[in-house]
């Protein structure tokens, strides 16, 4: 008879072989994009400008951005960079608050949220390994930019891995 952690990985393999199967099963076309101006409510696509305008503001700081929203049952991330002078893959949280109530944006980036990021992240590494660093799996960090009144702060590493 097989011992317990025998039993355990031979599961493991077939649930990980029925995914695989899925996955290959599903059609793969891009879903049509919709012009961001067009989702979502008058407070969404506030926050879409915020992102872009984030995204701008990292570009022009020798960044490359290489995706935006993604979104798994972890959480999501909001912009998705690579420092190409230090082989690091940044994940960035972008936070808008029209008031200083509660703290300001930084101060919503809590321990529950950084928890979150840190789930989604590791969800997305394998792919973001393979497709951005031959994958080999880079250093990471985790930023901030907020976005009020005064324009936009960059946090880097904005807490720990």
């Amino acid at each position: 008879m097989p011992d317990h952690d025998d039993l355990t990985f031979e599961l493991a393999r077939i649930a990980q072989g029925k995914a695989i199967r899925r996955r290959r099963a599903k059609p793969r076309g891009a879903p049509t994009p919709q012009p961001e101006t067009t989702l979502g409510s008058p407070t969404q696509r506030i926050g879409f400008e915020a992102e872009h305008r984030a995204c701008e503001f990292l570009t022009q700081r020798g960044l490359q951005v290489v995706d935006k929203n993604l979104r798994c049952k972890a959480g999501e991330i909001d912009i998705v960079a690579i420092d190409p002078d230090q082989s690091l893959l940044i994940f960035v949280e972008v936070k808008l608050r029209t008031g200083q109530g509660f703290g300001g944006p930084a101060a919503s980036v809590n321990r529950d949220k950084q928890d979150k990021l840190r789930r989604a992240a590791l969800f997305f590494l394998p792919r973001l390994a393979r497709t951005c660093f031959g994958g080999n799996e880079p250093a990471c960090r985790f930023d901030v930019i907020t976005v009020d009144q005064a324009g936009l702060t960059w946090i880097r590493n904005a807490f720990d891995t």
